[in-house]
Formats: structure tokens, C-alpha cells, sequence
């Protein structure tokens, strides 16, 4: 028999390599209305818990300074590579979420297209998303143009055209 020669991972085919890594983006800026604003953000100790945790295998956190969800603050956008859904959650809290934001990652790692089960999602994932976006991969649904009421084309003259009482 020959040898199996060895495979380098960029002579992988992307079957081969496993699901894309998972990175959890948090916002470090936002904070509840009314609350203190010299105080630590949440959302800024939220990224530094979990950059501090044991992050589950394949699983990486960043902060960025605004997800533009500023009235569900502290928000994290959960995400893994074209071919998994992304997730986006609000109102948590870095006391109490921690240990459900660890699993619901490792849930979502252990996925090829992000898509875990509703029942098996932490609480925290299933009451605070605020929005679940499709992979790219994903097919569009086939839609049908049509004008808005009131929208004018390049045919339609800029005023309306007046008709005679006599028509």
C-alpha cells in the first residue's frame, strides 16, 4: 500500500476543515438609559469576562464600539463564517449571562449553518434576540418588482396630467 501523503490545511477542501471559526462581537459602548455615563460600560465588561473566560473550542470574542442597538444595550452579535446563520442579542447582563452566553456558544460552534434547535438555545438566547440573520449562501426568495404607490417611473411626467371634464 502507498503512503497517504500529508495534507497541509490549505490543501483541504472545505469539507475537510470543519465549520468556520465562531466570533461573539460585542459592544463595548452602548448602556442602559438613565445609568451612570462614567460608569464601566456593560457591554465593555461583558467582552472583557468572556475574553477572560474558557471560550469553547473555535470560539473567539472582540469588542467593537457601537452594534447600533443602543436601546438593548449590552448587545452581542454571535456569528461563524458564510454558511451559519448570525445572531443578535440584547439586554444582557455580564453578572448574570455569562455562564448561558458560554454554552449558547458552544451550541452554536458545534453547528455547521449556526442553526441550534430553539429548546436547546440557553433562555438568555431565546428571550433577548433581537435578530436572526441569514448566511450569505443562503438562496433569495424570488420577488416580484413592483412600484411603490406614488413612486414615478421615467415615464411618468413630473405633474400629473390633467384630464378634460368632457372625457
Amino acid at each position: 500500500m502507498g503512503e497517504i501523503p500529508n495534507q497541509s490545511p490549505d490543501d483541504q477542501s472545505p469539507e475537510d476543515q470543519g465549520p468556520e471559526p465562531v466570533v461573539l462581537t460585542v459592544c463595548t459602548t452602548c448602556r442602559p438609559e438613565g445609568s451612570d455615563p462614567e460608569a464601566p460600560r456593560p457591554g465593555r465588561i461583558l467582552a472583557d469576562r468572556l475574553a477572560g473566560s474558557a471560550l469553547p473550542e473555535g470560539v473567539t470574542v472582540r469588542g467593537v464600539e457601537c452594534l447600533s442597538a443602543c436601546k438593548r444595550s449590552c448587545t452581542l452579535h454571535m456569528s461563524g463564517g458564510p454558511a451559519r446563520w448570525g445572531y443578535i442579542y440584547g439586554d444582557l447582563d455580564p453578572d448574570a449571562h455569562l455562564d448561558e452566553i458560554l454554552a449558547g456558544a458552544a451550541a452554536y460552534a458545534s453547528t455547521e449553518d449556526g442553526f441550534v434547535p430553539w429548546r436547546e438555545r440557553p433562555v438568555v438566547f431565546r428571550k433577548q434576540s433581537i435578530a436572526r440573520i441569514p448566511p450569505v449562501s443562503m438562496p433569495s426568495v424570488a420577488l416580484t418588482p413592483t412600484q411603490a404607490p406614488g413612486a414615478q417611473t421615467e415615464d411618468t411626467p413630473d405633474t400629473p396630467a390633467l384630464q378634460s371634464a368632457k372625457d
